[in-house]
């Protein structure tokens, strides 16, 4: 890949990049290395025209299991690396291939955020969907603020943000939050294949297919992106953030 990526792997085949998020040993949990990994992952792929459709997928027991709380405080200033987190939103709606999502085990915070930025998402029997921010004190990022609500309406978008509780897959392909639910056992395989059939087409109508759909709600997500940061940076130092990431340390 012209370089080595520590917590992201790369796999092309038959013009199918799979992007693995490769952390398994904690569950694959966001650290600053992953985002930076995979956006250097993505932007590779963006450029690379034997390259039709890519799928983001987990190692190990998990698609994303959220950020690595058990990670030392990030030096990083707040601002500047929320709005990092939020460059892979960009990066996967704005990739001219389509994104499909496989996701198994735990999508949790920022996890499920990531599945929200694929075109597509295909989920394995055993998958779990929550965004547990609000009950951390914490608040969404990856324009779920806007993205969710398109996708499982204002009223069900409020109810898995407030009340932060987990989602089987099942109840999520109800909601219209993933597209199809398979068998964990068959979940590369066919994530593998929707990709092949994308890869099959035309990659410039596939593109701007793509493109026009999202730029119907484009701007509104820009708005959402910037929100988030705002409201972020007012939750992170509070006294109930601490008190939770102190909860999680003494586990």
């Amino acid at each position: 890949m012209g370089r080595d990526f520590a917590t992201v792997d790369l796999d092309l085949d038959d013009r199918v990049a799979t992007v693995w998020l490769n952390r398994p040993h904690r569950l694959n949990a966001v650290t600053p290395e992953l985002v930076d990994d995979l956006l250097g992952v993505l932007g590779r792929v963006a450029g690379d025209g034997d390259v039709g459709a890519v799928v983001l997928a987990g190692r190990g027991r998990a698609f994303c299991s959220g950020h690595d709380l058990r990670q030392p405080p990030p030096e990083q200033e707040s601002r500047a690396r929320l709005e990092r987190l939020q460059e892979v939103t960009r990066a996967l709606r704005s990739l001219p291939q389509p994104v499909v999502g496989a996701v198994h085990g735990y999508a949790i915070g920022a996890g499920a955020e990531f599945a929200l930025g694929c075109d597509l998402v295909v989920a394995a029997d055993d998958a779990v969907f929550a965004f547990p921010e609000v009950g951390l004190g914490l608040s969404v990022t990856g324009a779920a603020s806007r993205l969710l609500p398109l996708l499982v309406g204002p009223m069900k978008a409020k109810e898995l943000i407030m009340l932060g509780e987990r989602i089987d897959a099942a109840t999520a392909h109800a909601m219209g939050l993933v597209n199809t639910v398979v068998p964990a056992a068959d979940l590369a395989k066919h994530a593998h294949g929707v990709a092949r059939s994308l890869a099959e087409k035309p990659a410039s109508a596939l593109a701007l297919a793509k493109r026009a759909i999202d730029r119907g709600v484009d701007s509104s997500v820009e708005a959402a992106l910037e929100l988030e940061v705002s409201h972020a940076l007012i939750t992170e130092h509070t006294p109930e953030v601490a008190a939770s990431k102190q909860e999680f340390e003494n586990r």
